[in-house]
């Protein structure tokens, strides 16, 4: 088969691979017809080259068709239409059981100290191949795929595979108040997903922060309000000034580990990236440091007694943080690996012809899989107005 594969920093491929096969009485292969580029896919493209081996298959937003089943998958049957959840999860055990699906105790990988094994991303989460490919074997797959109906393009489902859940559980962590504010920084897929749901989920009002236009312009139309902060000197004073002297009473900063205006910490980055492998791979998990700049500003700019919800990824172990200006004020935090399979069965209904989530205004580019060089390129750089990419194997 035909798949993406990593072969260093910046330098993806398209090639031929093994067909995967059935290896546990509860896989599943499943043809993929859609699979998406995710912003974290940024990071092994850039900074966390390190835990990938040349010839890794990449890829954690993949739907399709369900060839094959194994003999203990009673759930699924050839020909059903699915959506793959990024991380892996059993269903079953202790953390399974309390619907903390990332942090499933049967895929745990608990040689690197991380939680459930994800699709296509590094050694850290299990090496598992991924699905920007032809075809996918899908561990567990009696709990993981969610079937979805045989009607309506694949954009209308492929975004509970992790985006759409994704912000559905930064919005919930965030907790706004009912006639509350949010403000969402980044406004990314993950962010435009945020903005809209926070609308939906009853927030008078939305704010939305980035500084590409053809972002902030989708966001626009979906009734948020928008900040580019490369027109603001002080954000986070920014935002206290607009609402009302305080702040917003709930922050999502969806932009992560390379946010944008935080040379030292990009340079970081850069440096650890040169080394060898046995060599970056421990500097990176034990003094690794990430750019903190929407962070802080979230943190500042939200009002005290309000909560800041990360649904970023961030890798570094020595971040400093603003602990004292967090505990005067009274700040909440929360975050992690979204729990998909916690959050599916509430986003599906509005996944209807009505789309109040707007799903079918996100993808403005769907290429075929040989142009996922270009593709990731095109991503990373923010180039000719994309937001988001789906690639059609």
């Amino acid at each position: 088969m035909r798949a993406l594969t990593w072969q260093g920093k910046r330098d993806v491929r398209v090639e031929e691979v093994p067909d995967p096969r059935i290896e546990d009485p509860t896989d599943a292969i499943v043809r993929i017809t859609s699979t998406a580029i995710c912003g974290s896919d940024l990071h092994l493209y850039e900074v966390l080259g390190p835990y990938l081996k040349p010839g890794d298959i990449l890829g954690h937003e993949p739907m399709g068709i369900v060839e094959e089943v194994g003999p203990g998958v009673t759930r699924l049957k050839p020909g059903d239409r699915v959506v793959v959840p990024f991380n892996i999860a059993c269903g079953s055990c202790w953390m399974c059981q309390r619907q903390l699906y990332a942090q499933c105790e049967t895929t745990q990988v608990t040689a690197e100290g991380k939680g459930a094994a994800l699709f296509g991303y590094t050694s850290l989460y299990g090496a598992v191949p991924g699905g920007q490919a032809q075809f996918l074997r899908v561990p567990h797959a009696e709990f993981g795929p969610i079937k979805v109906p045989t009607d309506g393009p694949d954009e209308r489902w492929l975004y509970l595979s992790d985006i759409l859940p994704t912000a559905w559980q930064a919005v919930k962590y965030a907790d706004t108040p009912r006639g509350g504010t949010l403000a969402v920084f980044g406004l990314g897929p993950v962010g435009q997903f945020c903005a809209r749901i926070g609308r939906h989920l009853g927030a008078d009002r939305v704010i939305g922060l980035d500084l590409v236009p053809e972002r902030l312009e989708m966001a626009r139309r979906h009734g948020v309000e928008v900040l580019d902060i490369s027109q603001l000197d002080d954000v986070p004073g920014t935002l206290i000034d607009l609402v009302d002297g305080r702040g917003p009473d709930a922050v999502i900063d969806a932009v992560g580990m390379e946010s944008h205006g935080a040379p030292l910490g990009k340079m970081a980055q850069a440096a650890a990236g040169l080394l060898p492998d046995k060599l970056a791979q421990p500097m990176i998990d034990k003094v690794g440091i990430d750019r903190l700049v929407a962070l802080k500003a979230a943190l500042k700019g939200v009002r005290r007694g309000g909560t800041v919800s990360i649904s970023g990824v961030y890798g570094g172990e020595v971040d400093p943080l603003p602990l004292m200006e967090m505990f005067d004020r009274g700040v909440q935090v929360r975050m992690g690996q979204c729990h998909v399979r916690r959050w599916t069965d509430e986003i599906i209904p509005l996944l209807t012809d009505d789309d109040p989530l707007g799903v079918a205004d996100l993808r403005t580019h769907r290429l075929p899989l040989e142009q996922a060089p270009q593709a990731y390129e095109m991503f990373q750089k923010k180039q000719d107005g994309c937001v988001k990419v789906v690639l059609a194997p």
